[in-house]
């Protein structure tokens, strides 16, 4: 993971741990690692990687157990909106920078088709 200097890191780590839920990294029921194990992969403080994980509580999408540790919600639902919410903004971003362009909502799809269909024969 690349730090923003232009973001608090500890919201960098709360995306960072959406995704990791999202794409499936982390799957429901995954207990996640210790706080002191993200810290050191990621190479920041323990204590801004526990307000991360915090926020990823509060946001649901995650749960702690007082003595076993933190897992990953078995609320599919739950995991599917935040897939939904990542997506809508990495769109968002996509919709500012084909208008910013003066690309026509046709041809803006035209490139988002053509990129989806090149990435399927990549793989």
């Amino acid at each position: 993971m690349q730090i923003d200097d232009s973001r608090p890191i500890w919201a960098q780590l709360v995306d960072e741990f959406r995704r990791r839920i999202a794409v499936g990294h982390w799957h429901p029921g995954d207990k996640i690692p210790a706080v002191r194990e993200l810290a050191l992969e990621l190479g920041v403080n323990p204590n801004t990687v526990q307000k991360s994980l915090a926020e990823v509580d509060r946001l649901g999408l995650t749960t702690t157990e007082r003595t076993a540790g933190r897992f990953v919600t078995q609320d599919v639902s739950a995991i599917r909106a935040a897939r939904a919410a990542l997506a809508a903004t990495t769109a968002d971003g996509f919709a500012a920078a084909a208008t910013g362009l003066g690309m026509s909502l046709d041809e803006a799809t035209r490139l988002l088709e053509q990129r989806w269909n090149a990435r399927k024969d990549d793989q």
